[in-house]
């Protein structure tokens, strides 16, 4: 029987690119985020190449209720969930502290923080029943070093860090393993997101360094031992 690997904010990305990087390696996957049409065109990719199974379940993790129903949605087979990806996360705007936008700032911390609480709470259950499973956090470099107008996704990224030290010595007794990532400048949707869609800023972003690339994040998180906690940092060119 195949593994199963649960990845958050599949649509793009590192999600995506962690998607095809288990398949590669016989995991059957289920992918989630608010884009169906993505998830479906990702699905439709990996089964074609793969002789793995892949589950859509689009959804927004922001939305506890959702998050709840739809794991208890799942057929039993794949209830059986030996990985949890954590990947969906964001950044909104890049604004000193007494400027930024109180929306952004709610919708970064109903993501990355609260969105990844409500998952992994609703998936905790699958993997306690069979006293085993691993979870993958994926937070940033700015979860230690704050810098200009990163104030609040900052703060978020520091949450997830804490909250995946805190998490790995509360689930040790059900043997579920718990793996933090924190990558540096990586040359994704992150940046137009952040800038709402300003092409051009956002490729000022990568300026004098060779950024990383989703897929050297799937490799990292594939290849990590688990347990452990990673900081992965870009090359100046």
């Amino acid at each position: 029987m195949k593994k199963i690997i649960c990845i958050t904010g599949a649509g793009s990305g590192f999600g995506e690119a962690c998607a095809i990087k288990f398949s590669e390696h016989h995991f059957d996957v289920i992918i989630t985020g608010r884009r169906k049409e993505k998830l479906e065109s990702l699905k439709k990719r990996i089964e074609e190449k793969q002789d793995v199974k892949v589950y859509v379940l689009p959804m927004d993790v922001r939305n506890k209720s959702a998050v709840f129903e739809a794991m208890e949605s799942l057929p039993a087979k794949w209830k059986k969930i030996d990985v949890l990806l954590n990947n969906a996360g964001l950044a909104l705007g890049r604004d000193n502290f007494d400027q930024a936008s109180l929306d952004d700032w709610d919708t970064m911390i109903d993501t990355n923080v609260k969105g990844l609480l409500y998952m992994s709470r609703a998936v905790l259950p699958l993997m306690i029943s069979r006293n085993r499973g691993h979870i993958i956090n994926i937070g940033s470099i700015a979860a230690t070093q704050v810098y200009q107008k990163g104030n609040v996704y900052c703060a978020t990224k520091h949450a997830v860090e804490a909250i995946s030290q805190s998490m790995r010595i509360d689930l040790l007794p059900h043997k579920i393993k718990v793996t933090a990532i924190h990558p540096g400048a990586a040359e994704t949707e992150f940046s137009m997101v952040r800038l709402k869609h300003d092409e051009k800023e956002a490729k000022k972003t990568y300026e004098g360094y060779e950024p990383l690339q989703a897929a050297d994040i799937a490799d990292l998180v594939f290849l990590l031992p688990p347990g452990r906690r990673m900081f992965v940092s870009m090359n100046l060119k």
